[in-house]
Order: structure tokens, then sequence, then C-alpha cells
């Protein structure tokens, strides 16, 4: 199914939000509720999680008709590296040493930042090479 090329942008620069403040707080518990955004998109799809909920039901109807659509695929497979990530940053942040959840974190926070300002998906990119590797 393809979806709206606005949406997972969307869903970026709200990751980056939350992300950037998990850095200046330390919040192991809002990078958890990060990781479970990204289990959701990596597991039903970027459209089917809550920010894509958000973007969906909230923001695409004031914009109109989508410019292009792109594949789901990419998209959320970088969801579950957003989400491979996350997870270290929360074991780095509960058990230690804290640097691994601050390390994960920022690396998380640069590709969500990469995509919501330059529309680079680094995890897209990464499927991509993938699959032209795989085949």
């Amino acid at each position: 199914m393809d979806i709206d090329v606005r949406g997972p942008r969307f869903g970026a620069a709200v990751t980056t939000v939350v992300l950037a403040v998990v850095l200046v707080t330390g919040s192991g518990w809002l990078l958890a509720a990060q990781a479970a955004v990204f289990a959701v998109g990596a597991a039903a799809g970027v459209r089917n999680s809550p920010y894509g909920w958000v973007f969906r039901t909230l923001v695409r109807p004031r914009l109109g008709p989508p410019p292009a659509t792109e594949d789901a695929a990419p998209p959320r497979f970088a969801q579950a590296v957003g989400l491979v990530f996350a997870v270290i940053g929360v074991v780095g942040y509960a058990v230690g040493p804290q640097w691994l959840g601050m390390a994960a974190t920022g690396c998380a926070l640069a590709a969500a930042f990469l995509n919501a300002v330059f529309a680079y998906c680094l995890g897209c990119e990464m499927y991509l090479l993938l699959r032209r590797t795989l085949a």
C-alpha cells in the first residue's frame, strides 16, 4: 500500500522533538514511549502508528491531496531500525552505561532529523540497499 510522502516526514518531526527532549532530560521512560511508537510503526505500518494516525486524521485533511505517494515498506523498515536504537537507548538509561542511552538516542535523533528537515530517510535508504544486495 502506498502512503502520503508527507506522513513519514511529519512523524520524523515529532520523533525529532521527542528524542531531543530525551537527550535533554535523560528520560528513559520517554524513550521507552518512543520505542513503543516505533514498534507499532514497524509491526502495523507507519500509517497505523500513533504519529501516522495524528497525521492522517488531523493534519492531512488540512493539507489537501498528497503531492506524491511512496511504498510503505521502506518507512516501515526505518521504524524497525528506530526501534532497535530506542531499545538499546532504554537499556542504557535503565541499567547503564548512561553514555549508551545517550549515544543510541543521538543516533536515532540524527536519522529522524535528516528525514524531518531534508526528506532523507536513512532507514529507507538502508532498506533499498539491502533489497538490491539480496536480489
